[in-house]
């Protein structure tokens, strides 16, 4: 006599997979089931489906003009318009085979900013939105986390005196360094559309720098990933981001001597109230 599965396998029908039920939890691709000894149709096509949505997300162009109108809703922005600069990449087929290119500004966007007023004079802070890998991320993200950043930083005993915000095309993390050196900032934001995975086209990276200049490296920098409706949210990323703000200016240093502790009261609490060993004072 045959097992059931066996009958199932014979008639083509899809066979379940018992963890299915885990993915009420998480986008991951797991308990797909089966059928014979493939993946069910719709489980295939869903797969299709999220790889041209990866693809699309890294090529389709940010709409500049659409995101400016979105940041000049928010309030406590700078008043002027933010500053459309670009990097040494000429075009997103450049920009994908040449990265260090993205990370430096083209000649013209240099003498933009050197240009400006604000940069005579010392600012708190820089914001700087890149398309990165994906605008989907920055065109759907940015402006909804940077509404409730702006409203913490407004609510802080201590001001933060923003520099212009600047919308730059074609770019990598690193150009945030140069832009906040060239706007004379003690600190610099970068927000950035993270590399597109199969489940998460549509993740916005947040990179964190003190003292920002030419030249660092990632171990300089602070980074929160996966700020997104599915992900983080972004309350609770504008949360961690004013700690390390705090902190930073604190201490006056960002990276790896940086830590975010912001998870640390859920940490050691979680265990019945003692004291987490993996914290050092």
């Amino acid at each position: 006599m045959s097992k059931p599965d066996d009958q199932h396998l014979q008639q083509g029908k899809v066979v379940d997979n018992p963890w299915r039920r885990l993915r009420e939890f998480t986008d991951a691709r797991i308990g797909l089931g089966r059928a014979g000894i493939s993946l069910p149709t719709s489980e295939m096509l869903a797969f299709q489906l999220s790889h041209a949505q990866a693809r699309d997300a890294v090529h389709f162009p940010l709409d500049v003009d659409a995101l400016c109108a979105q940041l000049s809703g928010l309030n406590s922005l700078p008043n002027d318009a933010p500053l459309h600069l670009y990097s040494q990449a000429p075009d997103r087929t450049t920009y994908l085979q040449r990265p260090d290119l993205g990370r430096l500004l083209d000649d013209a966007s240099r003498e933009q900013l050197a240009a400006l007023p604000a940069a005579s004079s010392q600012s708190d802070l820089a914001i700087v939105i890149v398309d990165g890998l994906s605008s989907l991320a920055v065109q759907q993200n940015a402006a909804a986390f940077l509404a409730p950043l702006l409203e913490l930083l407004q609510a802080e005993s201590e001001a933060w005196q923003l520099a212009p915000v600047t919308v730059v095309e074609q770019g990598r993390v690193a150009i945030g360094d140069g832009i906040g050196e060239l706007l004379n900032a003690r600190a610099v934001l970068l927000l950035i559309g993270e590399r597109p995975g199969l489940s998460s086209p549509d993740s916005l990276g947040l990179y964190l720098t003190w003292n920002p200049k030419s030249g660092l490296n990632d171990a300089a920098r602070n980074c929160i990933s996966n700020v997104r409706p599915a992900g983080l949210p972004y309350a609770e990323a504008a949360r961690r981001v004013l700690y390390l703000l705090r902190e930073a200016r604190r201490l006056k240093l960002s990276g790896v001597k940086l830590k975010d502790r912001t998870q640390d009261e859920v940490i050691e609490h979680s265990g019945g109230g003692g004291k987490n060993f993996l914290v050092s004072e």
